[in-house]
């Protein structure tokens, strides 16, 4: 115990010397955080990250230097438990490492934030919560999806805050419409029913565009400017309302011109088959 004495003063100024560069490192994180500092292209919430990322090597570092002071380090007892808990950690975690290195590509890459309005594949929802490994949104029903974070950096992500930040969110909304109704009737409609939808702005206009050319049908897009991106479904739902009503009350049937074909061929069908039992 005598002789072990300075390896233990040695083993102590270590610890001590990384309690005071954590020390440090959290003053510095909390500068930059609330933007007392400001480091040139390093943004305020990569100062968090970046402190975890910092702290763990620390961590490591230091068990790196202390272990050769431990007692019976040399020992092969010890060798070997130690590469045992290596092993075991390796391959138990493998896909808890691939979790946190996306976790930590996704932080510096900055998709998205915290009460960012997202979707991820065919969910969407605000952002609720970004860990090391998961990412948790919520829906307008208040329903919780959590994605790994593996699975959030190979999905494509759409903002919807970031997309409106100056003139706000364009929303569009798809109709189809036959031949024998008028494209500048189509068009008159569908901006006076985005005109009416409340939540839409008035300054862009909204617009209409034509995408397609089909065998028994126009393709025609109604394209509005949103603000309230926190509202996106709701004004989605309302803008449909109102093209369903404007086109009523203009006397124009939004069947498709498939249903009254497959209506006509049915008619057809019955007047043979009654034919024939005649």
């Amino acid at each position: 115990m005598v002789r072990y004495i300075p390896n233990l003063i040695t083993i102590i100024i270590i610890l001590l010397i990384a309690k005071y560069i954590l020390r440090g490192l959290k003053f510095f994180t909390r500068q930059i955080s609330q933007e007392k500092l400001k480091l040139p292209g390093f943004y305020p919430d990569w100062a968090q990250p970046t402190f975890n990322i910092l702290r763990v090597l620390l961590y490591a570092f230091t068990l790196a230097i202390v272990y050769p002071y431990l007692p019976g380090s040399e020992s092969r007892v010890f060798q070997g438990v130690s590469v045992f808990v290596g092993i075991v950690f390796s391959l138990g975690s493998s896909s808890a490492i691939s979790n946190l290195v996306a976790g930590l590509v996704i932080t510096y890459m900055r998709p998205f934030k915290i009460g960012d309005h997202i979707k991820i594949k065919d969910f969407t929802g605000f952002v609720v919560e970004k860990s090391p490994f998961v990412v948790r949104i919520r829906n307008i029903r208040n329903e919780f999806v959590t994605f790994p974070n593996m699975t959030v950096l190979n999905s494509d992500i759409i903002n919807y805050n970031t997309s409106g930040e100056e003139e706000g969110l364009v929303l569009h909304a798809k109709v189809t419409m036959g031949y024998d109704v008028p494209w500048r009737d189509v068009y008159d409609i569908l901006i006076r029913a985005a005109q009416k939808t409340p939540h839409v702005e008035e300054n862009p206009k909204p617009f209409v565009i034509q995408t397609g050319l089909e065998d028994f049908y126009a393709c025609y897009e109604i394209n509005v400017h949103v603000k309230e991106i926190e509202k996106v479904q709701l004004i989605h739902s309302l803008l449909y309302q109102h093209i369903q009503d404007e086109f009523k009350n203009a006397g124009i049937s939004m069947f498709s011109p498939h249903y009254y074909a497959g209506t006509n061929n049915l008619q057809n069908s019955q007047n043979v088959i009654e034919k024939n039992n005649n």
